[in-house]
């Protein structure tokens, strides 16, 4: 017969079985950490802040602004599209320039300038004015300056501007405009209260946007625009629409007022 269990060895076991089921209990009240890797599309508000962030779309930054995203910046590397032989053809920029209502003594500011495709076709058109050439990219600033002494083009001013300023005089300007840039900044709204104060009291912004509403448009999706958002994010820092023109093949050609405070 085998000898009796010792008594403290059954009460050693009942002990063991309840911090086994403790460990368990505590266990269940745990909350789980939050999966930084998540793919959520979710959109969430910074504290003081007028834009949103999300999950970023592939040509996105993730930052959102009145319901937009905000596309990536395009690089000097693409340096070579925007001088492609096609464009005149695909946008018929001349057409546009030709539209700017732009006087001998014109003050012009092209924000976003990239390699100087339409500053260097206004400097002429204003001899006695000036054109600012404004980038912030330093590839592109040093391209504007080299084709400047190339052509010769003393009425041609290059400017470093910030993610949220051009950083011109203020009420210097008859006219700033954006080719196919503005879906591009990273702080839209920083950036029109900027040209703002930089515009005369008769100065006006010209926005040109590649056709969102139209599907046989080929460029990306978060780098067109529809004509009711860009009214939208406008007229929200003080500009109002003074005239829209249809006709340019695949870009919306937007002009606003300066608005009073």
């Amino acid at each position: 017969m085998n000898p009796p269990k010792p008594f403290f060895r059954q009460h050693q076991f009942v002990r063991l079985n309840l911090l086994i089921l403790l460990i368990l209990f505590l266990g269940c009240q745990v909350k789980p950490k939050p999966d930084n890797n998540q793919d959520t599309n979710q959109v969430s508000q910074h504290p003081d802040s007028v834009y949103t962030y999300k999950t970023p779309h592939p040509d996105g930054i993730g930052k959102v602004y009145l319901g937009r995203e905000i596309a990536h910046v395009m690089s000097a590397a693409g340096g070579e599209w925007l001088e492609r032989n096609t464009r005149q053809q695909e946008e018929n920029v001349a057409l546009a320039i030709s539209k700017l209502n732009l006087s001998p003594n014109s003050v012009v500011a092209d924000i976003g300038a990239g390699t100087g495709y339409y500053t260097f076709r206004i400097a002429p058109k204003v001899p006695q004015g000036k054109v600012y050439a404004v980038e912030v990219q330093d590839e592109f600033i040093s391209a504007l300056e080299n084709r400047k002494k190339e052509l010769g083009l003393a009425n041609v001013e290059v400017i470093k501007g910030s993610n949220q300023s051009p950083n011109l005089p203020e009420a210097s300007v008859d006219l700033a405009i954006m080719v196919d840039v503005y879906h591009e900044l990273e702080y839209p709204q920083e950036m029109l209260q900027s040209i703002h104060k930089a515009l005369k009291p008769t100065g006006k912004l010209l926005l040109l946007e590649y056709q969102a509403e139209d599907p046989t448009v080929q460029i990306k999706e978060l780098h067109k625009m529809s004509i009711t958002q860009v009214n939208k994010e406008l007229e929200l820092n003080n500009f109002k629409l003074y005239k829209r023109e249809n006709f340019l093949p695949i870009q919306h050609f937007m002009l606003y007022n300066k608005a009073q405070d």
